[in-house]
């Protein structure tokens, strides 16, 4: 069977000892859960970024992320819009100036 080709979204969450971003996670995982049909969630990843003051800092972070039944080039206007609208949602749940959301196209074998 050849390869199909799909849209995986993810979603880079902090992983913060706050009930608003547990909430926030498991929103998240319900909505992948609902709307795809499952959820994979990898927590405890390092994420490492440049201060304002050039300083190295870090922060553990959840990984959510979901394959798609949409083709990447076919729906990239809807897909881009659905996660405009998640890291919405992820912005006004979050104490964070920004949340990243990926999008990128992957090949599966089923």
């Amino acid at each position: 069977m050849p390869l199909s080709k799909k849209a995986r979204i993810e979603i880079y969450l902090p992983d913060k000892p706050k009930p608003a971003y547990r909430r926030l996670q498991k929103a998240f995982e319900n909505e992948f859960l609902q709307t795809f049909g499952g959820a994979t969630v990898i927590k405890n990843i390092k994420g490492l970024y440049l201060s304002a003051d050039g300083k190295t800092d870090s922060d553990k972070i959840n990984l959510v992320y979901a394959d798609t039944p949409f083709d990447f080039d076919k729906n990239f206007k809807a897909l881009s819009k659905y996660t405009n609208d998640l890291r919405e949602v992820a912005l006004e749940a979050s104490e964070e100036e920004s949340i990243l959301i990926v999008v990128h196209q992957i090949y599966r074998s089923i």
